[in-house]
């Protein structure tokens, strides 16, 4: 059981990676330091797009408009630390007494 907990772990941690390297790769784009017409830019920002927008859409959904500020990463990584936290707490992996 701690070898799946610790895979559930590791897997959060990735993705927090790839929602960071999203936004830093958004505020390229937007500061027009890269380009998307580049085909390695490209192929990147969509794979990131792919795979973080369908836990970041229903985020946004409910946040109300902050004039084009995206808080929705941040809101999901303190979520999924969250999450991973609960899991080792009620997991028993980690004792903190």
């Amino acid at each position: 059981m701690t070898s799946i907990i610790i895979l559930i772990s590791q897997l959060i941690e990735i993705f927090i990676w790839f929602l960071i390297a999203q936004a830093i790769l958004s505020w390229l784009v937007a500061f027009n330091i890269v380009n998307t017409s580049n085909n390695i830019v490209n192929l990147i920002g969509n794979f990131l797009y792919k795979v973080t927008e369908p836990l970041l859409r229903p985020i946004r959904s409910i946040l109300p408009d902050f004039g084009g500020i995206d808080v929705s990463p941040i809101i999901l990584i303190i979520l999924l630390i969250f999450f991973r936290n609960l899991l080792f707490e009620y997991s028993g992996i980690l004792n903190f007494s």
